[in-house]
């Protein structure tokens, strides 16, 4: 149970957008619901952010809705899944954002992407998606998205908001000490101390989410902001925009 049944099927956040609510999986011996989105381009293609684990339900519902053309694996934890949609949906481009490949390698994995992700939005999506790398950490360098028509913002890891009645006790406990439990969720510690020499990137970075004028933010792990997006950027990353 994660809390966010039910699982791996699409959830309607706006129109042509969804959310899939995933399994659990364990990172570093620590629980973590997972989140993928996904975006039904004017063309009919499907766009999947993050995509989590497939099963034959949620093949049936992505089928329904139009072909996977785009598997986007946002920064450099969030591609488990990738290989598995790849079989699926062989048609599909996959998309990889900085230090994908190399993590993928040094965990033995035999997986291929056909391109990798700039800071600029790439020509299939350019004229409904913007897209920026957010640079300042040599580890940690994830993708972004704004889907235009929906005003969503879709980030990964750089807020993590988990709910205390979803999570067992002793995971309360670390996400409460590591300020990142509901309705205070922020940039996890340890990514926050990879950008100590950057915060000049990462302002620039949330200065940009912000001029996109969000009105939802979907996060990876935890209760995503159905409203007031600019609000809870500027509270998230008051950490950098204060300094």
């Amino acid at each position: 149970m994660t809390g966010y049944e039910p699982l791996n099927t699409l959830k309607l956040v706006a129109q042509d957008i969804w959310v899939v609510d995933g399994p659990m999986i364990r990172f570093y011996g620590l629980p973590f619901s997972t989140r993928a989105t996904v975006i039904r381009q004017k063309n009919g293609d499907v766009w999947v952010h993050s995509p989590t684990k497939l099963d034959s339900g949620l093949i049936a519902e992505l089928n329904d809705l139009g072909p996977v053309r785009h598997l986007i694996a946002p920064n450099w934890i969030h591609y488990a899944y990738v290989a598995e949609w790849q079989a699926q949906f062989p048609e599909a481009v996959s998309w990889a954002a900085p230090g994908v490949r190399k993590r993928a390698e040094s965990r033995g994995m035999d997986m291929q992407f056909d391109h990798d992700l700039g800071d600029f939005a790439e020509a299939p999506w350019q004229d409904e998606i913007d897209q920026q790398i957010v640079h300042g950490s040599k580890m940690h360098r994830e993708a972004v998205f704004f889907h235009r028509a929906s005003e969503t913002l879709i980030l990964t890891d750089l807020i993590e908001n988990f709910e205390a009645e979803k999570l067992p006790w002793w995971m309360r406990l670390v996400a409460f000490f590591a300020g990142i439990t509901d309705p205070d969720g922020k940039m996890p510690p340890d990514m926050r101390q990879t950008f100590r020499n950057g915060k000049d990137e990462l302002r620039k970075a949330v200065d940009l989410m912000i001029d996109w004028s969000p009105e939802r933010i979907i996060i990876a792990h935890g209760r995503w902001y159905t409203s007031g997006g600019v609000n809870e950027l500027k509270r998230a990353f008051r950490f950098v925009l204060e300094s």
